[in-house]
């Protein structure tokens, strides 16, 4: 089992790109050696995605990746790249050069095509490779086996499905992780979101189900309503027998130590989470849907219900000003006494 630590990754989504040296380092520091495969480390959105839309990296992001490396010297050192932000010259040669030794490859769930100049290239220098399908609940089973056949024709050591909207349930992921094991051999692994709490069972059933990689993050920092906590996993992993080879306390006393301080928030999963994972929609979404939605007086839940009829995905943030218009014009509520609730 590969456990990847995406909490120097999906965590700084958490904290608007605003991840320090000093806290790259003290993270590094404390999880070394603690029997994770990998610390993936850079911007929410992957190498190149530094921007307005995107938010703007706290440093430069090759440069997050060199931080990470001086200080991790047991622990596989991995850096997410997704297609669209970054190249393999501006983005993946500066982070090889820089020690790094896993590489997560990202795109669209129907799209993986698109990453195979990607996968071939960090291929064929010898380093690890995942292709990573994100909003995996948009397709079916069988395009997901197409996808992750492609991927391991280009050479991937891996496949991981991502529930970027935290919409799924144990018996679904369940189903796909099976069909996947029994027509590709490559990894199969499983990363979660927490927008309905189920990122725990998620996991755990993706791991009974066959899958050899959860990428999740210590305290569940992340986008939104936060991913897979990792000492969670662990513990459940390890009192049903599953052993892990990871030092439980040392991600305690990481999360204690170095992420806790990092967390401004309540961690609590509040509505905006809940809808966000009923509609199908990533909670990146939620800062513009709610700014919008109180200049536009209409409610934000309904922003995402109205989205998730769209089938909307990261980087369609033109479309919340579209449905919130049209919500504003039409007076159209889903939830309470206004309307039928779940009607997406």
């Amino acid at each position: 089992m590969k456990i990847f630590d995406s909490s120097l990754r999906d965590g700084s989504h958490a904290v608007k790109q605003q991840l320090f040296p000093e806290q790259i380092e003290a993270y590094c520091d404390a999880v070394d050696g603690s029997g994770l495969h990998t610390v993936i480390v850079g911007h929410g959105n992957g190498l190149g995605a530094s921007s307005i839309q995107m938010g703007l990296s706290a440093m430069d992001e090759v440069d997050m990746v060199r931080v990470a490396h001086n200080h991790l010297k047991k622990t596989r050192l991995g850096t997410f790249v997704t297609v669209g932000f970054g190249t393999i010259e501006d983005h993946i040669k500066p982070a090889m050069a820089c020690g790094t030794e896993v590489f997560c490859i990202a795109t669209h769930c129907t799209e993986s095509d698109t990453m195979r100049r990607h996968v071939q290239y960090v291929s064929r220098h010898g380093k690890e490779v995942y292709g990573v399908l994100m909003n995996c609940h948009l397709t079916s089973i069988n395009s997901l086996v197409e996808q992750a056949k492609n991927i391991a024709s280009y050479g991937g050591d891996g496949v991981i499905l991502m529930d970027s909207a935290g919409t799924f349930i144990p018996d679904q992921i369940s189903r796909i992780v099976e069909e996947l094991c029994n027509h590709v051999d490559i990894d199969i692994g499983f990363h979660a979101h927490n927008n309905l709490s189920m990122a725990v069972a998620n996991s755990y059933a993706a791991i009974s189900s066959g899958a050899s990689i959860i990428d999740g993050t210590v305290l569940g920092f992340g986008a939104g309503a936060g991913n897979c906590q990792l000492e969670a996993l662990i513990a459940l992993m390890e009192k049903n027998g599953i052993r892990t080879g990871i030092d439980l306390y040392r991600l305690m006393d990481a999360g204690k130590n170095v992420i806790s301080g990092m967390m401004h928030y309540d961690r609590g999963i509040d509505g905006t989470c809940i809808i966000s994972g009923y509609a199908g929609v990533v909670s990146t979404f939620r800062t513009k849907v709610e700014y919008i939605a109180k200049m536009k007086n209409v409610d934000p839940r309904d922003v995402f219900l109205a989205l998730g009829e769209r089938k909307a995905i990261a980087g369609q943030d033109d479309l919340i000003l579209e449905v919130a218009n049209h919500l504003a014009e039409h007076g159209k509520r889903y939830g309470g006494n206004h309307g039928k609730f779940g009607k997406i």
